[in-house]
């Protein structure tokens, strides 16, 4: 890229860039390099808005556990409507279909990185912890509703999907798990507290 050229938005296309790469590399294809070359810009832009490449990946997933608010706002406001299992299907598809489970595995992959994220985000796995947030305010919502038993752990229940749709959705490689398998496994978890 030529010198001298302003980039707009600089930090947007970093991280877009480094989304890209790391849902078709993975976390061992992501390096300063492979960002900047995807998002065709020289090296040295990154490091001049980012202490080092760790900084910036701690900011990646930050900014993308912060654009969960979205997502979570469209599952609160389903409370009420169509079933609880078809809304918890579709959020948790929706979760893990995007970038999440690279950045979980992003996480596990570099120690610094997670070191700067202890820094900012004192416990658990930001796009996990945020999803499971989600799942917990819906499930109020539905328990308030009288759409749950009014005794459903809904605290319990929300990282127990968390949990289960990660390993569904864990092989990045392999075959996704279709809309059924996904049902299914909600309706495993939440069955008991249905009304």
């Amino acid at each position: 890229m030529p010198t001298g050229v302003a980039i707009r938005d600089v930090r947007r296309q970093l991280f877009d860039a480094a989304e890209r790469v790391l849902l078709r590399d993975g976390p061992s294809g992501l390096t300063s390099r492979a960002v900047t070359a995807e998002a065709g810009v020289a090296k040295g832009v990154l490091h001049r808005h980012f202490e080092d490449f760790d900084a910036f990946l701690a900011e990646l997933v930050l900014d993308r556990a912060g654009r969960m608010d979205t997502q979570a706002a469209a599952l609160r406001d389903a409370a009420g409507a169509g079933t609880v299992v078809a809304n918890l299907t579709a959020a948790l598809t929706a979760l893990f279909e995007s970038v999440a489970v690279a950045v979980v595995a992003l996480i596990v992959f570099r120690d610094e990185l997670r070191h700067r994220l202890r820094e900012t985000w004192p416990a658990g796995v930001p796009i996990l912890t945020e999803g499971a947030i989600m799942v917990t305010e819906y499930l109020t919502a539905e328990r308030e509703l009288g759409r749950l038993a009014p005794d459903a752990e809904v605290d319990a229940l929300a990282p127990l999907l968390i949990g289960t749709a990660h390993l569904l959705f864990a092989d990045r490689t392999g075959d996704r798990p279709d809309s059924v398998a996904v049902s299914r496994a909600v309706t495993t978890v939440v069955g008991g507290v249905l009304r």
